[in-house]
């Protein structure tokens, strides 16, 4: 075994407890620091790929500003002292459900379908990952996506502050 196969082995454990860690823990706050642990093993997992600029984004823009803000929002609404709600009992059977359809997909989609990225191991180009093909792939090939994900960002970014406004004048 090679060492960035033990690395990757090591990271994707890491990656995976973090993750249900942050899924079973009952306080916010230590969810919340899970998820930053996660966000940081998936960084490093980026660097092991050679995609060095995902890597700095998922740790400046997640790890960094959206876990300030989830912190925020924990601290802000005290959600350790919130009042806890009553269970609904059609909720397990539907995600255990939901779990169970999620697997089955993913065994087709890996055992059947053969997906390109097993196929074709070791064919990554140089510049994967660099700051200028993430650019090009993002103007030339995604433009309307990207378009349209920013246009929806814009009506979230009215829609709340045109809520919040209408709050603040009913009181």
């Amino acid at each position: 075994m090679s060492t960035d196969l033990i690395l990757f082995l090591g990271l994707a454990v890491v990656a995976v407890v973090t993750a249900l860690s942050m899924l079973l823990s009952r306080n916010a706050v230590h969810s919340a620091l899970f998820l930053a642990l996660n966000f940081l093993a998936v960084a490093v997992l980026y660097l092991l790929m050679n995609a060095a600029f995902v890597a700095m984004v998922q740790i400046t823009v997640y790890a960094g500003a959206i876990m300030v803000l989830f912190l925020f929002v924990i601290m802000l609404l005290g959600a350790e002292s919130a009042a806890k709600g009553r269970n609904l009992p059609w909720q397990a059977p539907v995600a255990v459900l939901s779990g169970l359809v999620l697997l089955v997909e993913l065994v087709y989609y890996f055992m059947v379908k053969k997906p390109e990225v097993m196929t074709a191991a070791g064919t990554v180009g140089q510049d994967f990952g660099s700051p200028a093909e993430i650019g090009r792939l993002l103007f030339d090939s995604y433009t309307l996506p990207f378009e349209l994900t920013s246009i929806l960002l814009l009506v979230a970014m009215v829609g709340a502050i045109i809520l919040s406004r209408n709050e603040k004048e009913a009181e």
